[in-house]
């Protein structure tokens, strides 16, 4: 099965093209949690028991478990095992190296841990990208193409105008030959330059951050994130996790979670 189809099966089973940042932040945890030995695990499984129905992916993000050190890295190996396999992970690591180190990052993420996708930094060119997915039908990256950070400006030009770095991405990677799929990061706070994205990348699958805590646009995330075969992974994290701070935290991340899904599906998904 191809990450698409396994992709779509699941929006289709759940009616849903919401994500879910696993993103513990020991700031935010309510404090009872730190009477358990290991924190993060019964957090995160916690939240995806109560939000499994209600979601197309997962998108754990590796600096949220190195900050933890060697107990984080052990709890995020046990989150992405805990996950039902019918629904794919997004392991968000921005790597983007060269050759043999690409080879290294997706033979631990891929063959090891598992996951379905990784996010990928495409500054190196294709040597960051090929190693990963070449040989691997059945996984996808997503490339940075136009991040969500309000500083994404200063090196990523004007995508509204196919103009700059952000374009270049787009235009250059969409010759690289893969096995797997290649599909993008583009932010919803840039609303304007999403339907330029998807201009200059037709059949890509998007993952889009930003709708939640930081503001971006639903409507376009909506109007221009579906391609071919499946619709847009719209990621939500801190907005769903920290719906509560509270012992009632999971049954809010669920409201949380189906308000948001259902606000996407209202618009048209």
């Amino acid at each position: 099965m191809t990450y698409l189809d396994k992709l779509r099966a699941v929006q289709l089973q759940n009616n849903s093209w919401l994500c879910v940042g696993l993103d513990p932040d020991p700031a935010k945890l309510r404090v009872d949690v730190f009477k358990w030995d290991e924190p993060i695990l019964p957090f995160n499984k916690a939240i995806i028991d109560a939000t499994a129905d209600l979601v197309c992916a997962y998108k754990p993000n590796l600096g949220f478990y190195l900050q933890w050190g060697a107990a984080g890295i052990i709890a995020l190996e046990r989150t992405i095992a805990y996950i039902p396999k019918h629904i794919p992970i997004i392991l968000d690591c921005k790597t983007g190296d060269i050759g043999h180190t690409q080879g290294a990052w997706a033979h631990g993420l891929f063959d090891q841990w598992h996951v379905d996708a990784v996010t990928v930094n495409p500054y190196v060119g294709a040597e960051a990208a090929l190693p990963m997915i070449a040989d691997r039908p059945d996984k996808a990256i997503y490339i940075l193409a136009r991040t969500s950070n309000p500083s994404a400006v200063d090196f990523q030009g004007d995508l509204a105008r196919g103009e700059g770095l952000s374009a270049a991405v787009l235009r250059q990677s969409q010759t690289w030959q893969t096995a797997g799929h290649k599909g993008y990061v583009v932010g919803a706070t840039y609303p304007e330059e999403l339907a330029m994205a998807r201009q200059l990348a037709p059949a890509a699958n998007f993952l889009i951050p930003g709708v939640g805590a930081q503001g971006g646009s639903l409507e376009t995330a909506v109007a221009h994130g579906p391609d071919p075969i499946a619709g847009p992974v719209i990621n939500a994290s801190r907005s769903i996790l920290y719906a509560s701070l509270t012992a009632d935290f999971a049954a809010a991340a669920r409201a949380a979670a189906r308000q948001l899904r259902d606000q996407i599906n209202a618009l048209g998904a």
